[in-house]
């Protein structure tokens, strides 16, 4: 694989670029949005700690819900949807 490798996701929706290696919660940002969540009491909440324990940057990874996104690497073709 070339430094410069690329693939295709889709954020809510929308299809993005994001250089090979990339993380799901470096792309929801990429896409414009840091927030991956709302909480119970209707605030955005985001990737915060980036080391898996927070658990607050889960997003649905084609399909499966719970997900996070600060220790989960962009595949081809993955569709990721935030809440």
């Amino acid at each position: 694989m070339s430094v410069s490798a690329s693939l295709s996701v889709s954020v809510g929706g929308s299809n993005l670029r994001v250089p090979a290696g990339t993380t799901v919660a470096t792309a929801v940002a990429m896409a414009g949005s840091p927030a991956m969540r709302t909480s119970v009491s209707g605030e955005r909440r985001g990737a915060l700690c980036g080391m898996g324990i927070c658990f607050e940057c889960r997003v649905t990874i084609n399909g499966q819900p719970h997900q996070r996104s600060c220790q989960t690497v962009c595949a081809e073709g993955m569709e990721i949807e935030t809440t």
